[in-house]
């Protein structure tokens, strides 16, 4: 009957409808910061990337920022291309544990 908290939490979040907006909210910030990083290796400048991508300073600036919840993963996948990369997002199977 003992169950770990994190399956608790887990029970909580899904029973919430958050499981989905948790876990895309932190994709994009993952996906966010390997653009920033992409850019220092590549030395590319938010100006340079918004000229490649046909758009904004500003635009560049909210698809950087992690804590916009309102970047697309179109936009971070656009900022991907700028800089020769792609976004790629999988389905993986679950792994749940069966109790016996």
């Amino acid at each position: 009957m003992n169950k770990n908290i994190g399956s608790d939490f887990d029970d909580f979040l899904a029973e919430q409808g958050l499981v989905e907006e948790v876990s895309a909210a932190a994709l994009k910030r993952v996906i966010s910061w390997q653009i920033a990083e992409a850019m220092k290796l590549q030395r590319v400048s938010k100006k340079t990337l918004a000229e490649r991508m046909h758009t904004s300073r500003t635009a560049v600036d909210r698809a950087l920022d992690q804590n916009d919840s309102g970047m697309t993963l179109a936009t971070l996948a656009s900022a991907a291309r700028a800089l020769g990369q792609r976004v790629e997002v999988r389905l993986v199977p679950e792994h749940k544990e069966h109790h016996a």
